[in-house]
């Protein structure tokens, strides 16, 4: 037994598939159809992200990466379709970040994106939970009014928000009241889900704790808002994306340039004056890292069951 071990080779062995079935099984899914429209959709998916990055590392702030010459090939041609810069550099985003106020967009999106988040968390926690768990006299028509909201585009709600929040609350060019707008907006897509989530919770724990004793109030905190750690991971992420990634209601709710986010900022580098493509893919790479970050930072709370097993028996 342990020669064998020694010599890397299992002491039983495990009948199964022979390698050249297996090879000829892997060779029909690569020449299958499926596989082939796979491909094409993944191709279509990465040319526009490779060229934003092929822009955004050339240099240059045209659109025209390789020079196009009359005498130039077919297949000269086809590969200048391929966005690949002649000359790799960083003056792009050297320029983004010091020559122009991309700090400071960065820095409003992220206090709006977060303000967003909190306030989106707090409502929408709970809210859903009382959806979830009370009866209440409005409970089913408001459950639906939230679902029906949702039916229409955001862009309706933009004169009643604006006529709200810039003429009744005076919170106009201001970042409470572009985080109000945000977190409303959120706020019906986040009920439903974490209200989905709770009733999947199994009441008894709730009934085991109220016997002991304990307040509503202690298991929403102590017991429910644990276990939905799921839920609302996906729910912040998607309060913080639609903060973050939002350009209408912020270019028109902020009146001030120092103010602006960074969507809303990145619309200069691209205007009927000048076209800095250079600057504009830098700067839409820049403001896609927080996001995967905070994605990967989250991603270890992506995985429902958390309550699987609380309840014996």
């Amino acid at each position: 037994m342990k020669e064998i071990l020694a010599q890397g080779k299992p002491a039983v062995e495990i009948p199964g598939v022979p390698r050249w079935e297996r090879a000829q099984r892997v060779l029909r899914e690569v020449l299958s159809w499926r596989f082939a429209l796979l491909v094409f959709a993944s191709l279509v998916v990465i040319y526009p992200l490779l060229w934003v990055v092929s822009l955004a590392f050339s240099g240059q702030q045209s659109l025209q990466l390789v020079q196009d010459t009359q005498d130039m090939g077919f297949w000269a041609q086809l590969a200048a379709l391929v966005p690949l810069p002649e000359q790799w550099s960083l003056d792009n985003f050297r320029a983004v970040l010091t020559e122009q106020p991309f700090m400071r967009w960065l820095l409003n999106s992220v206090v709006v994106a977060a303000g967003t988040t909190v306030i989106g968390l707090v409502l929408s926690c709970t809210a859903a939970y009382a959806f979830s768990r009370f009866s209440f006299p409005g409970r089913n028509r408001g459950l639906m009014l939230f679902l029906v909201s949702q039916m229409f585009p955001a862009v309706l709600m933009l004169i009643p928000l604006y006529v709200i929040v810039v003429q009744w609350l005076g919170l106009g060019n201001s970042w409470l009241g572009l985080i109000l707008v945000y977190a409303i907006t959120a706020l019906p897509f986040c009920v439903w889900m974490l209200k989905g989530y709770f009733d999947t919770l199994p009441f008894e724990i709730e009934e085991s704790a109220l016997l002991e004793g304990a307040s509503r109030m202690t298991i929403f905190y102590r017991i429910i808002l644990p276990l939905a750690r799921p839920a609302i991971a996906v729910t912040g992420l998607f309060s913080f994306m639609t903060a973050w990634n939002e350009f209408i209601l912020a270019s028109i709710f902020m009146d001030d340039e120092s103010l602006y986010t960074v969507p809303v900022g990145l619309r200069f580098f691209v205007s009927d004056y000048s076209s800095e493509w250079g600057y504009f893919a830098a700067g839409s790479i820049l403001v896609s890292v927080p996001v995967i970050l905070l994605f990967l930072a989250l991603q270890r709370f992506l995985v429902s069951g958390l309550s699987s097993g609380a309840v014996k028996g």
